[in-house]
């Protein structure tokens, strides 16, 4: 299993529209980079959500249960999408000042491509990365 951080604008869609609906299409990644990460992903792999913009912070456990397929937002073969559907909420949300704090500090998050690469909308997680948050969260791993 590997792991992954997603982002997402609340006000376009939320962890709660996610609850919601079930299972979500995420569409729409038009960089490079992400679109690869959305393409290694594979059935099981878990996804923390991360709130952009507003709150900035990482709010809830996802896993695949679609793997890459053509984004139907576009007629473009060069992009792609994958399917997931809510595992967990965060029992406390990891705020970015939280990350890069941690980040700064070194140790686990040292490396962590959502401070390095801010840019990038799907970012793989290391193993240690993804304990850590989910540490810092004050939540178990899922089972």
């Amino acid at each position: 299993m590997r792991y992954w951080l997603m982002k997402t604008e609340p006000d376009a869609f939320a962890w709660q529209d996610l609850l919601r609906d079930g299972v979500a299409t995420w569409d729409g990644v038009r960089n490079y980079t992400a679109r690869n990460n959305l393409r290694a992903m594979a059935l099981g792999d878990r996804v923390l959500i991360y709130h952009s913009n507003v709150g900035k912070e990482a709010v809830g456990i996802a896993r695949v249960v679609k793997t890459a397929f053509q984004d139907p937002t576009t007629e473009d073969p060069r992009w792609s999408a994958v399917q997931v559907a809510p595992v967990a909420a965060l029992r406390k949300p990891v705020t970015l000042q939280t990350m890069r704090a941690e980040h700064a500090a070194g140790g686990p998050l040292a490396e962590i491509k959502l401070i390095r690469e801010n840019r990038l909308s799907v970012i793989p997680l290391t193993d240690g990365e993804w304990h850590h948050l989910l540490a810092l969260a004050d939540t178990p791993e899922p089972g």
